[in-house]
């Protein structure tokens, strides 16, 4: 009888202190500041590289893929080409370096549909952080994956015998304005992402648009040595000018005209396919 006496003492003396405790602290306590852009991009990017550590399978097609590629059109056509493999590898890699990272871009595409087939998005949508930060960390933490592919088709290219003209800060200027260019570029995958009902679609769409714009560029020869119908298109494709570009400060050389349109589609393509993503987002 004593103990039953003390609990329920025990009892009547906490529950209210604690009910009027746990209020007083909800009014009194100030939130803690909202976070800002940036700092949620980057957990949101940081999200991202953490799902490649988990998974390091997903660097499979930034490794092996294109060091296929390189060695597959070097040694293929460098000689029907350009007379020899090592010539051609100087036009080539360039080339291979903007398609092999342009294609890797629509993974993104696959990585937003597949959190939104899991239910990831819907816990995302009840934060308070800024709308577009989901998405741009996406895009964030495959700008590492864009990062290694470069690295790794460039060190391949350097044991062939690629040899840049323009150096280090020429090669460095080339792949910034690779990576630019794919982070504006990725935007368009988001968009499929949201919009198609699964991955193995987006994939098949993102291949229909990648191909033509990839092979139907001055990535292998020269457009002079095409029809002249197709001369137009390849001439005025992005990335012919990314390709044009990238090239060309590798080269030593400062092609304003091809960096200026290889931005110019870039802030088109954020300005276009972001402003439907989030769209897209936000009605999901």
């Amino acid at each position: 009888m004593t103990t039953a006496t003390t609990t329920d003492s025990r009892t009547e003396e906490l529950a209210p202190v604690t009910a009027d405790s746990l209020a007083a602290v909800l009014v009194a306590t100030d939130r803690p500041p909202r976070p800002s852009a940036w700092s949620t991009s980057f957990t949101f990017g940081w999200r991202a590289m953490l799902k490649i550590k988990h998974v390091p399978e997903q660097l499979f097609d930034v490794t092996a893929f294109p060091i296929m590629m390189v060695l597959m059109y070097t040694y293929l056509f460098g000689g029907a080409l350009a007379g020899s493999t090592t010539e051609y590898l100087q036009f080539l890699l360039p080339g291979i370096l903007v398609m092999s990272v342009v294609m890797i871009t629509m993974y993104t595409g696959v990585s937003v549909n597949t959190d939104i087939e899991k239910g990831v998005f819907d816990r995302f949508r009840t934060l308070p952080i800024w709308r577009p930060s989901a998405m741009v960390g996406y895009l964030l933490g495959d700008m590492l994956r864009y990062t290694i592919a470069s690295a790794v088709m460039l060190s391949v290219g350097l044991i062939l015998g690629f040899r840049p003209d323009g150096g280090v800060i020429g090669v460095l200027a080339g792949v910034a304005l690779l990576l630019v260019f794919s982070f504006a570029f990725s935007w368009i995958w988001t968009m499929f992402g949201l919009m198609l009902r699964t991955e193995k679609s987006v994939m098949g769409v993102s291949m229909m648009v990648i191909f033509p714009l990839t092979f139907l560029s001055n990535i292998f020869v020269e457009p002079k040595t095409m029809p002249g119908w197709l001369q137009a298109f390849v001439n005025n494709s992005p990335i012919t000018h990314l390709s044009s570009a990238v090239r060309g400060l590798m080269a030593g050389d400062w092609p304003a005209a091809d960096v200026a349109w290889s931005l110019g589609w870039g802030a088109v393509c954020v300005t276009v396919f972001g402003t439907i993503t989030m769209r897209l987002y936000n009605r999901k």
